[in-house]
């Protein structure tokens, strides 16, 4: 069902881009960057007619909102839900899984089925993801159920008001800790790790089990940075070197643990997610 909502603009002082005035308009729509998503999306109309970002307001106009919710195809597939509440939730996703796209398979398409429906307003009729996790990664995932829980979510990770604990196993020699600050795809991105223990290994030399905390969301920021360093995750088929890459096991790289200060409680959340046995076969 789409959700609508008007507002009309008060008397301005000078005038305004639309893009620039929005946020907080809208009930719905409480950032400005979700504005902009909106106004990008066709969903934003000022007096009758479609806005654009660029739109100049100057007060007095009407600006409508209609939120059109897509449908979803839904699957049966049980995931474990670590956190819960009207607003969000925080699940463990499992190996080998999108957690959205084009595909069926995909953990948002599996959400309805696995979380309670959310009494809010602006509740979504599709729980949607406010962050990724590669397709072989496991671990804590944070999902929105309400419009205004993904809009601040999103905000809060952008701010990096979001930590964000990663566990790995590691191939080859490597320092005991490090903060790694490359480049990726461009922009400034940083990893700072720290080595658990470590095991002598026939084949691979030697396998580390790494803590890692992230304060910058790069697509495949820990795989690239490791690889980087030299030192990649085990069973990474994608930037591992050919000659060390271990198959059928997946990816030895775990989203262990997230915390925040709850959006709408301030409740500190901290939320941990089981360490996969795998890790445990390697490291007693």
């Amino acid at each position: 069902m789409n959700q609508r909502e008007t507002h009309i603009v008060p008397k301005l002082e000078n005038p305004i881009r639309l893009s620039d005035y929005g946020g907080g308009a809208f009930q719905l729509i409480p950032s400005r960057k979700g504005m902009k998503k909106a106004i990008d999306k066709g969903w934003v109309s000022v007096d009758g007619k479609l806005a654009k970002t660029g739109t100049i307001i100057s007060g007095g106009e009407t600006l409508s909102l209609e939120i059109q919710e897509q449908d979803h195809p839904q699957i049966s597939m049980e995931i474990e839900v670590l956190y819960e509440d009207d607003f969000l939730a925080v699940i463990n996703k499992p190996a080998g899984i999108e957690v959205s796209g084009n595909r069926k398979r995909t953990i948002e398409n599996a959400l309805k089925s696995n979380l309670e429906p959310s009494k809010e307003d602006d509740a979504l009729s599709f729980p949607q993801a406010v962050h990724r996790l590669d397709f072989p990664t496991t671990g804590v995932l944070i999902i929105g159920k309400a419009r205004k829980a993904v809009s601040r979510l999103n905000d809060m990770f952008s701010n990096g008001e979001i930590d964000k604990q990663y566990l790995a196993v590691t191939i080859g020699p490597m320092p005991k800790s490090r903060s790694i600050d490359s480049l990726i795809d461009g922009k400034e991105s940083r990893t700072d790790f720290e080595v658990v223990q470590s095991v002598n290994s026939e084949r691979f030399e030697q396998l580390n089990l790494v803590n890692v905390k992230l304060f910058t969301g790069r697509r495949h920021q820990i795989r690239k940075h490791f690889s980087q360093l030299g030192n990649p995750i085990l069973g990474d088929k994608e930037y591992g070197q050919q000659e060390l890459i271990l198959k059928g096991k997946g990816l030895y790289l775990h989203a262990k643990s997230i915390s925040f200060k709850h959006p709408f409680t301030d409740e500190q959340l901290i939320v941990n997610a089981p360490i996969p046995k795998k890790f445990g076969k390697l490291f007693p």
